[in-house]
């Protein structure tokens, strides 16, 4: 490697480490709504050089978690619920439409298989009669995973970019309230129901059938929206959503 390579290396490797960071402190509320975050600030909380801690800033613009300020540096932005809301009902878009694709092009059987492995793994979450906060930790990995190759089955690079970034967003990723709806007496009811709208879409993928596919995808987006409004009627539930502070504004 040369040394023009290894310094490349390192400058990705800061830069991760910055976004890192950076996106923690948004996530636990130490940066707060409305809160000024500068260039100089960052590399002196994060003991990083300023290129990196400045590619970290625009990638967090970028997500969404942060606002330019016209003098220069970065507010944090204050997410109303009604922003909330729309962020899943677009994440929630993008992915339908994915499931409507992946169904009209038809997928590798291999691909459904994978999906097949990863739904009988969470069977046995569905049927226990109560659930530990390790079941629900356990539940995120496979429905990350789930998600995750569910965007790769329409094999649209594009898409799948726009459904990562529609995602960002903590209170729009497919796993943003599964531990606060471990707070909730709704809890294995929420869970069975995601689950059999995981099986249907990817049956629905496996018989081509389009519409069906994108419409139960749609219809899984807003089960997030359900328990986004049941988190917000349970205080201990909402302080279990990463990036909930960053939420301000109640909806009418």
């Amino acid at each position: 490697m040369t040394d023009i390579d290894g310094a490349d290396a390192r400058s990705s490797s800061q830069t991760v480490k910055a976004l890192l960071s950076l996106r923690e402190l948004l996530l636990t509320g130490e940066l707060a709504a409305g809160q000024r975050v500068s260039e100089i600030w960052a590399v002196d909380r994060l003991g990083v050089s300023r290129t990196p801690v400045r590619a970290a800033l625009a990638r967090l613009e970028e997500e969404g978690f942060l606002e330019a300020l016209p003098g220069g540096g970065y507010a944090v932005k204050i997410f109303t619920e009604q922003d909330a809301f729309e962020a899943i009902e677009i994440r929630g878009a993008l992915e339908g439409l994915a499931a409507r694709l992946a169904a009209e092009r038809g997928v590798d059987p291999a691909h459904l298989d994978a999906l097949d492995d990863i739904l009988r793994q969470i069977d046995p979450l569905t049927t226990k009669p109560t659930l530990s906060s390790e079941d629900f930790a356990h539940y995120v990995d496979l429905n990350e995973a789930f998600h995750a190759k569910l965007a790769e089955a329409s094999g649209g690079k594009v898409l799948a970019r726009q459904i990562e970034r529609a995602a960002a967003l903590p209170f729009a990723h497919p796993s943003g309230f599964v531990m606060a709806q471990s707070e909730l007496p709704q809890a294995r009811l929420i869970l069975v129901l995601a689950q059999d709208h995981h099986r249907c879409v990817v049956d629905a993928i496996r018989n081509r059938e389009g519409a069906r596919a994108e419409a139960l995808m749609r219809e899984h987006a807003r089960l997030a929206a359900r328990n986004l409004r049941l988190a917000f009627d349970n205080q201990q539930a909402l302080d279990m959503v990463a990036g909930a502070q960053l939420i301000r504004a109640v909806m009418p």
